[in-house]
């Protein structure tokens, strides 16, 4: 669990505006590399954050467990992260097929090559962060926020299931394709 989250929690329990002013200050750092993980845009994830931090102001109080309000931050910023990538014109329209996300013989050693201690090292390592970063991006948001909630935020399939709603086989699946899709995307580089 988020060290913050647990403190919000605590300073929700002090009912007092100075108290309010810091757990939303503490919010607001969550709430914003979640929602840029996974709407992909700051002004998105800014309004976003904007947003959910407004809503939460008269629900705050109803929580006293970080477990409980942590779902609900996510499930509320990940409804609000979707609408608005629902609305953009660059917004994914096909579904992700199994077939086209397994990487072919070549993109699998390209995968499993190592690399070697250089100078260049750090570079390569910012660099492929970078590539990493754009290839999440690129996901539909409904495997990108698998993707975030899973690998990015460490949270497990039941924590996942209930900001999703999605069923634990279901989860798996996307985080699966998401995972293909993003290493070929790695691969695809790699070889450029």
């Amino acid at each position: 669990m988020r060290v913050e989250i647990e403190q919000v929690v605590q300073l929700i329990q002090r009912k007092d505006s100075k108290s309010l002013e810091e757990a939303l200050a503490l919010l607001q750092n969550t709430v914003f590399s979640f929602s840029m993980k996974v709407c992909g845009q700051r002004q998105d994830a800014e309004d976003t954050m904007q947003e959910v931090l407004l809503k939460s102001i008269t629900n705050l109080q109803k929580f006293d467990n970080p477990k409980a309000l942590l779902v609900w931050l996510y499930k509320v910023a990940k409804t609000r992260c979707l609408m608005s990538r629902r609305k953009s014109k660059f917004a994914p329209r096909e579904a992700l097929s199994i077939e086209e996300l397994m990487p072919d013989r070549r993109e699998l050693e390209t995968l499993s090559g190592n690399s070697h201690g250089t100078p260049e090292t750090s570079l390569m390592h910012r660099e492929s962060a970078k590539r990493l970063r754009e290839a999440i991006q690129k996901l539909p948001p409904d495997y990108r926020l698998v993707l975030v909630l899973h690998d990015m935020e460490e949270l497990s399939d039941s924590e996942i299931s209930e900001i999703t709603g999605l069923r634990a086989g279901t989860i798996r699946v996307r985080l699966h394709r998401a995972r293909l899709f993003v290493r070929k995307e790695l691969a695809r580089h790699a070889v450029d």
